[in-house]
């Protein structure tokens, strides 16, 4: 059963201590009396958006597994919320809890476009494919009032770059003329999160994000248009979404989805507390289950850091999500591969314009 006594719309049901401050913020009860006897409200629950000025947009990806060589994030922090996102750990660079304010206190990088382009326009700099949203996903809410993903798309396409999207937001949608003209010249390819089928299982575990029907159809217009997809059913958590595999493979494959890949679920950092209090308090009645779950595909404990290993886990429940991916990929997605991206055209195009010689 779910605990009615959550805050509603949020994955993240506190915030959790900052590692690199001294001092702690805490909900005290007497202030909570006070308030409900004053008739005022303790926590208004409220999203904001704060702007910031990096001098750079474009980060080197030195991780071996990740699957990335550079990344770009329009949006520190994210609104929808998902309970198990490994980003919130870098909210605490910028001082913020990785819990609440990860997803209410949204920093914004309104200079992302002009950055990016700068970096396209350098002689030294050679085509690679640049993927956005290698933290924060680039279709968040956020982008609905800033548009900033819609304006580095625009960039990529001017110089005729190679890029990717992670997004498990249907407001992808609203671009799909930008999509499709990179696609054109194989320089776009896309990434669908998907989690569940369940309606109720996304609700809890990604609040705010869009529904599962409606992520289903993104997956299946980006295809119809010639987009090339991939869905990340990731992560997979044991006990919560973990015997669904098989029938999110069919699914997102009959909508049209060149191939899928996926995570074992970690709780590096602070997300291991931001979970567990999560759990206790959503779902009880399987909370030691799932967590013990967790803890057997990372040699006992919640998170994982090793390369090569934290991605796929490890022992007998990790090996079974890992051998029903293989089984899927061999059942629904043989003879089926994204595209490499084109990195041959951006030299042409350095200044914004053809070359004619």
């Amino acid at each position: 059963m779910f605990n009615k006594e959550i805050i509603k719309g949020r994955g993240a049901q506190k915030n959790v201590h900052n590692r690199f401050f001294e001092l702690s913020h805490e909900m005290r009860n007497d202030f909570l009396e006070f308030c409900q006897k004053e008739g005022e409200i303790a926590d208004k629950n409220k999203t904001q958006y704060l702007n910031v000025f990096p001098k750079t947009i474009v980060n080197k990806v030195t991780s071996p597994d990740v699957g990335m060589a550079y990344s770009m994030n329009m949006y520190q922090g994210c609104e929808h919320g998902c309970i198990y996102c490994y980003a919130r750990n870098s909210h605490e660079f910028w001082g913020f809890s990785a819990g609440l304010d990860f997803e209410r206190r949204i920093l914004v990088k309104k200079d992302a476009p002009k950055l990016l382009e700068s970096l396209l326009k350098k002689k030294s700099w050679k085509a690679h494919p640049i993927v956005m949203s290698g933290n924060t996903d680039c279709y968040q809410p956020a982008e609905q009032k800033f548009q900033l993903t819609k304006q580095c798309l625009e960039v990529f396409l001017k110089y005729k770059h190679p890029v990717a999207i992670i997004t498990k937001n249907a407001l992808i949608l609203r671009d799909i003329k930008l999509l499709k003209a990179l696609a054109k010249d194989n320089l776009i390819a896309v990434n669908i999160s998907i989690t569940s089928l369940s309606e109720e299982t996304r609700r809890i575990l990604e609040p705010r994000t869009a529904t599962i029907k409606r992520r289903l159809q993104t997956v299946k217009e980006l295809s119809d248009n010639g987009i090339p997809v991939n869905v990340m059913l990731a992560p997979i958590i044991p006990s919560i979404n973990s015997h669904e595999i098989l029938p999110m493979a069919k699914a997102v494959s009959e909508a049209g989805a060149l191939s899928i890949a996926h995570t074992i679920v970690r709780l590096n950092g602070a997300i291991g507390e931001i979970f567990t209090d999560w759990i206790r308090k959503t779902l009880p009645d399987r909370a030691d289950k799932v967590l013990h779950q967790i803890e057997n595909c990372h040699g006992g404990t919640l998170n994982e850091s090793r390369y090569g290993v934290r991605m796929r886990g490890e022992g007998q429940i990790a090996k079974q999500i890992n051998d029903l991916m293989a089984l899927a990929r061999l059942k629904y997605f043989k003879g089926r591969s994204m595209p490499h991206l084109n990195t041959s055209l951006h030299e042409q195009y350095k200044d914004g314009q053809m070359k004619l010689f």
